[in-house]
């Protein structure tokens, strides 16, 4: 099995090896330079490659679920489309990575330099981006809710209450990238239905009881996080449409 240059086709590294994946793993274990390597489309499933140089390598929509990438040089890789659902990622160098719709559901990024990543359209869902460094990222494809102006929003709330809301333009508001909850500052209580379809005037938080939602009353956040690593953080939780409020549970 030969592992080949992305650009010049030049071969990289050799070995008897019939899987891409054993050859990869013989090519670390005697430091071949593998940068810019060609592994487009290559199975690598729970392949260990902790601390591998994979500087510029091709790993466009490569099957890399499971694997343990943890502190591997991935900068400027090409992970377009690849499927890195679950992997250990942790403390590796993403930094200028294209991961354009590539899967990252559920996978570790803690500590990840992502500075500079083409996250776009990529599924962070579930994905741990604690002290994952994400300056320059392009994050635009998670911006849910308008960065300004004031919108309608939609909660659920307790005992199958629905909840109209609006936010006001001054107030801040944060899109999650790992999934399609947002929370602001404040919100203003436009409406409220029952689990009937019955309009109401009051109702209660999901989660804290004593929190009281009134029509026509500014409900705020004290503890109002603007992070976009978590989903459920500070703040008061929303959805941009009044069917997922509806359907989350």
């Amino acid at each position: 099995m030969k592992i080949k240059s992305r650009f010049s086709g030049t071969i990289l590294f050799e070995s008897a090896n019939e899987t891409i994946k054993l050859t990869l793993q013989s090519a670390m274990q005697t430091r071949a330079d593998l940068s810019w390597a060609n592994l487009s489309g290559a199975d690598l499933s729970s392949a260990d490659l902790s601390r591998a140089n994979l500087y510029g390598v091709n790993l466009s929509r490569a099957d890399l679920y499971g694997a343990n990438l943890s502190r591997a040089n991935l900068s400027r890789a090409n992970l377009y489309g690849a499927n890195l659902s679950g992997a250990d990622l942790s403390g590796a160098n993403l930094s200028s990575a294209d991961l354009y719709g590539a899967d990252l559901s559920w996978a570790n990024l803690s500590g990840a330099d992502l500075s500079s990543a083409d996250l776009s359209r990529a599924d962070l869902s579930g994905a741990d981006l604690s002290s994952a460094n994400l300056s320059g990222a392009d994050l635009s494809y998670f911006q849910i809710c308008p960065k300004g102006g004031s919108f309608i929003a939609w909660k659920k709330a307790a005992d199958g209450c629905v909840i109209q809301l609006k936010i006001p333009a001054w107030a801040m508001r944060t899109s999650s990238i790992i999934g399609r909850k947002c929370r602001a500052e404040f919100v203003v209580v436009v409406a409220i239905w029952d689990k009937n379809q019955k309009q109401i005037a009051k109702c209660t938080g999901w989660r804290k009881k004593e929190f009281a939602y009134e029509v026509g009353k500014v409900v705020a956040a004290g503890n109002y996080d603007h992070g976009p690593r978590v989903e459920c953080s500070g703040g008061i939780h929303f959805f941009v449409t009044r069917k997922e409020a509806e359907q989350w549970n």
